[in-house]
């Protein structure tokens, strides 16, 4: 059991997500980086739909009542256990009274906007509409359908020691991970959407050619964007019709909108893109104030990425595990 100890606003449990309820209007939730989440899931041996927490505000603070392992991945940290510092994306063993402190990083130039503290066994709560994830709108999921609280107490489920990583293992994150364009902005793929093609054709040149800044108004249900005004070739007027986590939307004043985990299932904006889902999570760590780059791909190269980013996740199983059997041998 852990006890949260910071009065970190917008912490949440978070899983893989919730599929399969868009059709009752509940939209996915999850964690705005998915392969975070997924490799502190690999580093502890748990399950791929394990729980654990995302922060996006530090600092953090939590208490140990029980011996643990854990792993942090996600944006780049200040983190010690008891004033012993731990490195990004690796695992540590915890004992009773522990206490663990996330801050962020003033050095590392791109320390991206979201943590995650990763469990052995996972965040033990209950499973509503198949997954453990917390949607703050409507209140579903994580602990009682909202952000977590200072003195909020979390167990955990049964740990797969002989799978968990040995304590101070760390994976280097994916060489793939946010690449960046001639101007130093990082850079997501994005696929032309239906009504692409009515957008004015400058429009479209700017969607790809002018830098996006992520504004203070974006938060897990949608990205609002700031940049050129992105202009139809004549006024489009839509019905409500189904959306997904990805999709970039433009309402009438021309700033872009980028569906993110939280989204709505459905909405009547007009559709100039979507973004890759093997990219959602580069953008899911895109920090407010920063500015990012779209750059146009079609659909064979959003399935070699799905594939690229599959097989980076395999190999990093595959590691891990040989890590796990020389561990058995000594």
């Amino acid at each position: 059991m852990m006890e949260i100890l910071s009065k970190s606003a917008l912490t949440t449990i978070q899983d893989r997500g919730r599929f399969g309820a868009l059709k009752w209007g509940v939209g996915t939730a999850g964690a705005m980086d998915s392969l975070a989440l997924a490799c502190g899931n690999l580093l502890l041996g748990n399950s791929e739909d394990a729980a654990a927490i995302e922060i996006q505000v530090f600092p953090f603070e939590a208490r140990f009542d029980s011996d643990a392992a854990i792993a942090l991945t996600g944006a780049t940290c200040e983190a010690a256990v008891d004033g012993r510092v731990v490195l990004p994306w690796s695992s540590v063993r915890v004992t009773a009274g522990s206490v663990l402190r996330l801050g962020l990083t003033r050095s590392a130039r791109w320390r991206g906007a979201r943590a995650y503290v990763c469990v052995a066994g996972g965040i033990d709560i209950p499973i509503v509409l198949g997954s453990r994830s917390t949607q703050l709108r409507g209140a579903i999921g994580g602990l009682e359908g909202r952000a977590l609280r200072q003195g909020d107490k979390l167990r955990f489920g049964r740990p797969n020691d002989a799978r968990c990583a040995p304590d101070g293992t760390s994976i280097v994150p994916p060489a793939f991970a946010l690449p960046l364009m001639s101007d130093g902005l990082p850079a997501v793929r994005v696929l032309p959407a239906a009504e692409y093609g009515c957008f004015k054709p400058e429009s479209q040149s700017d969607l790809w050619l002018k830098p996006w800044k992520v504004t203070p108004q974006s938060d897990r249900y949608g990205y609002r964007l700031s940049g050129p005004v992105l202009e139809p070739v004549a006024p489009m007027e839509l019905r409500s019709h189904g959306i997904v986590p990805g999709v970039i939307q433009v309402p009438h004043g021309g700033q872009p909108i980028v569906q993110m985990c939280d989204a709505q299932p459905s909405g009547g904006y007009p559709k100039i893109g979507t973004v890759i889902e093997a990219d959602l999570w580069r953008l899911g760590q895109a920090p407010i104030g920063s500015s990012i780059r779209f750059i146009e791909t079609d659909w064979d190269g959003a399935l070699h990425a799905s594939d690229e980013v599959s097989r980076w996740l395999s190999d990093v199983a595959r590691c891990l595990d040989l890590a796990g059997a020389r561990r058995v041998r000594s």
